[in-house]
């Protein structure tokens, strides 16, 4: 069984010059906190200038490899394939997901007769080579996932003591990413002034599961330790707090569109785990709107941070470029209806994107030009218990203006299809 307490790195390396020398490492939490807070500078190997987006099998699919039983979701050089064909024509890569996942599971139990990692032969009998040009052929890159250590989390073989020649097998094949975990290693002390040095993103926190419950904890440690984590995210390294389990069962609408919209907020890499087979349509629009990718994908590469809490109400902020911002305004409370939360803009990073006026849009729950502001301008929003409002402010100038009403427009015209 997978340890639900494990904390991962996932590194993306150039293929074949990068992968063959590059690796990954995997920290234990005190350690990660510890080793992040000294500044050491973000890995510049051209990759991740903005958060990673793609798809993973992990949280949906676990470690099903009984295809005689279940042949639609068992891990299978057919389940990636499906994934990247839906990317490809149903508008995922258009939005900015370009990476199929793989996670645990797709190896054989016992490495070659040259010591090279292999996949199942019954499950993915075409080769991984195969399994890449497909991908590539789609217009998106393949990622695969190993482990530091002797075995993998779910028993398979793991690296240990093959670094050089399993990162060469990996470009051999044409991998584009690399999810490095950190079960069965002695001593993972030792690796913790390269996790960045390494790595263009890395989990700090255990693993996701499709609930609330879980969903909430992942916040809350997040804010908990914002001071020490924010600050060193950005181009070319950034947080990941788990995958998105939007499309699943476990979230309701508003829960959903919580995770959306924080994960945005703190630059987290976006990983869907779901079936794209059959999602329904809420979870693809919610998960394909451009606006709130706009905000996860901004350029300044800044991590949001929790600035507040009042009552029930958290209120989160991100830095974008232009010298606007991002705001999340999350109802905690998992009781009664919704609730109105008021802000005078001043209040809003003391009013720097509104010295003279400024333009509000909300994004989240649904596209709204909110106007035009100044500083003494009162915000009201009614929000749903566990749900969230997110709304941008940007200094207001006639082409700002017109441009979110245009996007507007654009957006109405859409939902009237």
């Amino acid at each position: 069984m997978r340890k639900t307490e494990r904390f991962q790195s996932q590194c993306q390396m150039q293929r074949q010059r990068e992968m063959a020398r590059g690796y990954v490492f995997l920290l234990p939490l005190l350690i990660v906190v510890l080793t992040l807070a000294t500044g050491i500078s973000s890995l510049d190997n051209g990759l991740a200038p903005t958060p990673t987006m793609g798809w993973l099998h992990w949280e949906r699919f676990l470690c099903n490899v009984d295809c005689e039983e279940d042949p639609h979701n068992c891990i299978s050089e057919q389940l990636y394939m499906q994934m990247a064909d839906i990317m490809a024509a149903e508008g995922w890569k258009d939005v900015g997901y370009s990476y199929v996942c793989i996670d645990d599971c797709w190896l054989a139990s016992t490495r070659d007769a040259n010591h090279r990692l292999q996949p199942d032969p019954k499950r993915f009998p075409s080769g991984m080579k195969k399994l890449a040009d497909y991908v590539h052929s789609k217009g998106l890159k393949l990622g695969i996932y190993q482990d530091v250590g002797t075995y993998t989390c779910a028993g398979y073989p793991g690296s240990y003591g093959y670094y050089e020649l399993d990162a060469q097998t990996f470009a051999d094949w044409g991998v584009d990413l690399l999810k490095f975990d950190g079960c069965n290693f002695i001593n993972l002390d030792i690796m913790i002034e390269d996790i960045k040095k390494y790595c263009n993103h890395w989990r700090n926190y255990g693993d996701i599961d499709d609930s609330w419950g879980s969903v909430k904890t992942i916040i809350d440690w997040t804010a908990n330790h914002q001071s020490l984590i924010a600050p060193v995210a950005g181009p070319g390294g950034w947080n990941d707090p788990d995958m998105l389990v939007i499309g699943n069962f476990g979230l309701s609408r508003d829960q959903q569109m919580t995770q959306m919209a924080l994960w945005a907020i703190m630059a987290a890499p976006l990983l869907m785990s779901n079936d794209l087979r059959n999602i329904d349509a809420d979870s693809k629009a919610l998960l394909q709107n451009r606006y709130v990718i706009a905000i996860n994908q901004d350029p300044l590469g800044v991590q949001g941070q929790r600035v507040s809490k009042l009552r029930n109400f958290e209120l989160w902020s991100r830095p974008l470029a232009g010298g606007g911002f991002a705001y999340a305004v999350v109802n905690r409370a998992e009781i009664g209806g919704p609730q109105k939360f008021s802000i005078v803009v001043f209040s809003l990073d003391s009013g720097k994107a509104c010295q003279k006026e400024c333009l509000v849009t909300q994004i989240l729950p649904a596209f709204r030009f909110q106007g035009i502001h100044v500083l003494t301008s009162v915000l009201e929003f009614w929000v749903n218990p566990t749900g969230t409002v997110l709304f941008t402010v940007f200094p207001h100038s006639t082409g700002s203006s017109r441009k979110v009403e245009a996007l507007s427009s654009n957006m109405d015209r859409r939902s009237n299809l």
